[in-house]
């Protein structure tokens, strides 16, 4: 792995000779916040040795290098899920590339589907914990410890100095905002009622089916974590027939200036 890192690294470099200091991840249907980055360099998937390719609708496949203000960042347009087929190392792997880049501070975004009856579709939750029922763990297997530790704390794995302050960035721009926690599940199937009613009363807020292997590797390797969902749908008897994938991305569609607002001024001033 440290070599398959070092090697992807050093391709990157070769392309763009450009130390990112934010991570972003941008989930379904947030591919356009590429639009509020000053682009320097894109390189697609496919064209990254040892990089996975993105095979989702609505994901576009491409790392993006460039600057919002005087921030440099590195933005992956579309992520690496486990329904895809890839291993937890795969799917996990870009945020090992960042960090070797220099990244200390990673941004993630997704959507999903709301348990939480004080939800409604469009809303944007910050994630303040997640509870992880992914059939495999990213940091099984051998620990090499030049990434970090073979057992992590997971007491802080979203920034508690980053969800005040991008909650006072929200209030600040009158940006209506949740907060709660996020459980994620295999997928790819959307969840059956009771699997919704497990989930709520398991604790979460919201349930989705990505975000939880990167954020537990960025913390393997000391990162610091911001997290935003959006409620693409509520799990409830009255909602979940109709929800399909293009609904979610529809709904996440509509809910993105909100969020892509909350992410540009978050960089802008922290």
């Amino acid at each position: 792995m440290w070599e398959k890192v070092a090697e992807t690294v050093s391709f990157i470099n070769e392309k763009t000779n450009f130390q990112p200091e934010y991570g972003v991840i941008l989930g379904s249907g947030l591919g356009d916040f590429a639009d509020d980055i000053n682009i320097e360099y894109s390189i697609l998937y496919s064209d990254i040795p040892n990089f996975p390719v993105s095979t989702v609708q609505g994901h576009k496949g491409a790392l993006l290098f460039g600057t919002i203000g005087n921030k440099k960042i590195m933005a992956m347009q579309g992520r690496f899920h486990y329904y895809e087929g890839y291993d937890m190392k795969q799917v996990t792997f870009p945020i090992r590339v960042m960090k070797q880049l220099g990244i200390e501070k990673l941004i993630v975004s997704n959507a999903s589907g709301g348990v939480n009856s004080s939800f409604k579709v469009g809303d944007i939750m910050i994630i303040n914990d997640h509870v992880n029922m992914m059939p495999e763990h990213p940091l099984r297997g051998y620990n090499d410890e030049r990434f970090g530790p073979r057992f992590v704390n997971m007491s802080n794995p979203y920034s508690k100095i980053m969800i005040t302050r991008v909650k006072e960035i929200a209030k600040n721009l009158q940006i209506e905002v949740q907060e709660g926690i996020y459980l994620a599940l295999q997928g790819p199937t959307f969840e059956t009622l009771a699997e919704y009613k497990m989930v709520k009363n398991i604790g979460a807020d919201c349930v989705g089916m990505s975000t939880v292997p990167e954020v537990i590797v960025a913390k393997h390797m000391n990162m610091e974590c911001l997290g935003l969902s959006i409620i693409t749908d509520m799990g409830d008897e009255k909602n979940i027939v109709e929800v399909n994938h293009e609904e979610v991305l529809e709904a996440a569609k509509k809910a993105e200036p909100h969020v892509r607002k909350l992410i540009k001024n978050f960089i802008l001033q922290f």
